[in-house]
């Protein structure tokens, strides 16, 4: 096992270089977020693909992706780019950290990822490679409680790039959260569990519980919500990958062509064949 592998399953936390990362992987560049939370710093411009969509981020800036996401590093000649990752019992100790943690920066809604500026990298850089460092050297609980500390300044940075509009005046936390943890097992079950009784059972609430919540959340029904994330998938794959629709239907988690066919055009107005050939 990797030693950021060990890190995170020991305090649920890791900060390391990209480069590093890349290499343990076996010069592999690309990752799972598997049950974890990412910060990424680029300090340099760099694009990733994220769940098959390209990025291109200029230097400067902090990209956030929540739990179970897809991500490629492009090649870059630039080795000035850290991985902040871990977990939520490590970060949420109080209400508040619940509620930063279940925001729109890791669970932004019109995006995979969620993109912030560096207020100023400079002292970003001494913060997370100088001083985490040293509090690692000398002790593991001050080193923990410096990374808490750490990841809510760059979440709080972050807080403040969300457009007004955007942010709830009365959010309620325990909607944000089941949403949120709804939207996690969506990414993760999609392809076998289409249904919002499948998805209420594993978060032990009722089906017309997780409506109430995902309308008053995103304005949308949890079925609303479960075809839009296979619609969305399903264009992915039909527009960036190279396998035949009567593969994707199957890697889509459909019975056979015909019903991915129906399925499709029902809900996105077009036949799989009409959406593989747009570029």
């Amino acid at each position: 096992m990797y030693k950021i592998t060990q890190q995170l399953k020991k305090i649920g936390f890791s900060l390391n270089r990209l480069d590093h990362i890349i290499e343990r992987n076996n010069h592999i560049r690309e990752f799972s977020t598997s049950d974890y939370f990412c910060i990424y710093l680029f300090l340099d411009d760099i694009r990733i693909i994220v769940e098959n969509v390209p990025y291109d981020i200029p230097g400067g800036n902090t990209v956030f992706l929540g739990p179970h996401k897809k991500i490629i590093f492009e090649k870059t000649k630039s080795e000035d780019f850290f991985v902040i990752a871990f977990s939520s019992s490590f970060y949420e100790r109080s209400t508040k950290d619940s509620l930063f943690l279940n925001s729109q920066v890791f669970f932004n809604y019109n995006s995979d990822i969620f993109v912030s500026p560096l207020n100023n990298i400079k002292e970003m850089k001494i913060i997370f490679v100088e001083s985490m460092s040293k509090f690692l050297a000398k002790d593991e609980a001050l080193y923990i409680s410096a990374a808490h500390n750490a990841i809510e300044r760059l979440i709080l940075d972050a807080l403040l790039n969300i457009p007004t509009e955007e942010v709830k005046n009365d959010p309620k936390l325990d909607y944000l959260y089941h949403v949120n943890r709804f939207k996690v097992l969506l990414q993760r079950d999609f392809k076998t569990a289409k249904t919002v009784l499948y998805y209420s059972n594993e978060l032990n609430i009722s089906s017309r519980k997780l409506t109430e919540m995902t309308e008053y959340v995103t304005g949308k029904s949890a079925k609303q919500i479960i075809i839009d994330k296979v619609i969305a998938e399903s264009k992915k794959e039909l527009m960036y990958s190279t396998s035949t629709i009567s593969q994707i239907s199957y890697d889509m988690g459909f019975s056979d062509e015909a019903n991915f066919n129906n399925f499709i055009k029902k809900h996105a107005g077009k036949n799989p064949s009409e959406i593989k050939t747009v570029k």
